[in-house]
C-alpha cells in the first residue's frame, strides 16, 4: 500500500471512529402504558424533543401501548432499573408507597387551579421526595385529569344508581375501596380494557374524557356521568439509582425538561377537554353533566376512617393536602 493510500485509510478510520463516538448517545428507556396521541405520550414525546435538542448525550426511546406491560409492571421495571423512566398514573403508586394515595383522595380538588397550586407547591414536592423511599426519583406531575364514570347498563345520576355495577378500577387499593363504598363491584384490572367492556366482563369504568374518546370507549359504553370523583395525576419518575449516578448538570437538565414537558401536557389536556366532551356527545353517548354529586360525596365521607388511610405515612401527608385545599 502506498504512503498516500495508507494516509487516506488512516484518515478514514479516524473519521469513522470520531463520528461513531459522537453518535454514541446513552439510551433512556421511558415507559408508558398508553398509545400515541394519549396524554402520557404527549408528555413523553415533548420530553424526548426537549432533552434531545438540548443535549447530544441522550436518546429517549419511548415504549408505549403496554409494550412493557401494565403500569404496575412498568413501575416494577423502573424499580429494578431495567427501565430508566416512566410517566405513570398516580393510582397504582399506592401499592409501592401508601402515602401516594393522598393525591387520589375523593373530591380533593375542585378546580385545575387548586391542582396546580398544591402539586406544584409544598405538598406535591414532599410527595415527589417521598418516592425516593421506594427507589423512584419523582420529577414532576403531568396530568390524567378528572375522572368520570361510564357504563353500559343504565343512566347514573345519584350514587344509588351505581349499586351493583361491575366496574373496572385501576390496580390501586384506594380505587377498589372507593368504588366498594359507592356500591359497585370493583375489579382491579390493567390497561387497556376495551375487549372486557365489549364482551360484558365488566359493565363500567371511570377515566378522564380524553381516555374515553381516544380509546373509543363510546363504542362499548352508552352512559357518561361527569362525576369528577377523583383528580388523577401522572407522576413522572426515574429510577433513583440511575438518576443519582448521572452528572449533576445532566440531572438538572433531565428534571427541567420533564417539568417543562409536564406543563406543556397539562395545557394540552385542558385546552382539549371541551372538544373531547363534544365529540363524545356527537358519538352518541348519553351524558349527565350535572349529577347529584352531593350523594356521592356523602357516601364516601367516611373513607378517611378506613385502614388504607390509617398508616402513619399516609396520616403525615393527608392533612397537609387537605389543608392546602381548605378542607382540614
Amino acid at each position: 500500500m502506498s504512503r498516500k493510500a495508507l494516509s487516506a485509510f488512516l484518515m478514514l478510520c479516524f473519521l469513522v471512529g470520531f463520528f461513531s463516538v459522537a453518535d454514541a448517545r446513552e439510551t433512556i428507556k421511558l415507559g408508558v402504558v398508553t398509545k400515541p396521541g394519549s396524554a402520557q405520550n404527549i408528555c413523553a414525546e415533548k420530553f424526548k424533543e426537549l432533552l434531545e435538542s438540548r443535549s447530544d448525550k441522550y436518546e429517549v426511546k419511548i415504549y408505549h401501548s403496554a409494550s412493557l406491560g401494565t403500569e404496575t409492571e412498568i413501575l416494577q421495571q423502573i424499580q429494578l432499573g431495567t427501565v430508566q423512566m416512566g410517566i405513570i398514573t398516580s393510582g397504582p403508586f399506592d401499592v409501592f408507597l401508601p402515602e401516594a394515595r393522598v393525591i387520589d383522595y375523593p373530591f380533593l380538588f375542585s378546580s385545575y387551579e387548586e391542582v396546580d397550586r398544591v402539586l406544584d407547591g409544598e405538598p406535591g414536592r414532599l410527595l415527589l421526595k417521598r418516592l425516593e423511599r421506594v427507589g423512584f426519583k419523582g420529577l414532576s406531575f403531568s396530568e390524567n385529569g378528572f375522572r368520570h364514570l361510564t357504563n353500559n347498563k343504565r343512566p347514573v345520576h345519584s350514587v344509588d344508581d351505581v349499586k351493583g355495577l361491575k366496574i373496572r378500577v385501576m390496580e390501586s387499593v384506594l380505587h377498589k375501596e372507593l368504588w366498594r363504598l359507592l356500591g359497585a363491584n370493583p375489579t382491579p384490572m390493567g390497561w387497556p380494557i376495551y375487549t372486557e367492556l365489549q364482551q360484558g366482563t365488566i359493565d363500567a369504568q371511570e377515566n378522564p374524557l380524553w381516555v374515553i374518546w381516544t380509546y373509543k370507549l363510546y363504542e362499548v359504553q352508552k352512559y357518561l356521568t361527569l362525576t369528577h370523583h377523583v383528580y388523577s395525576a401522572h407522576i413522572d419518575i426515574a429510577n433513583l439509582k440511575w438518576f443519582n449516578g448521572l452528572p449533576p448538570e445532566d440531572q438538572k437538565l433531565i428534571e427541567e425538561c420533564m417539568i417543562e414537558a409536564a406543563h406543556y401536557q397539562r395545557r394540552w389536556n385542558r385546552q382539549n377537554e371541551a372538544t373531547f366532551l363534544k365529540n363524545l356527545k356527537e358519538a352518541g353517548m348519553i351524558v349527565d353533566e350535572h349529577p347529584d354529586l352531593e350523594s356521592f360525596r356523602a357516601r364516601v365521607k367516611g373513607i378517611r376512617e378506613l385502614d388504607i388511610f390509617r398508616a402513619k405515612e399516609v396520616q403525615e401527608l393527608l392533612p397537609l393536602f387537605l389543608r392546602a385545599v381548605g378542607r382540614e
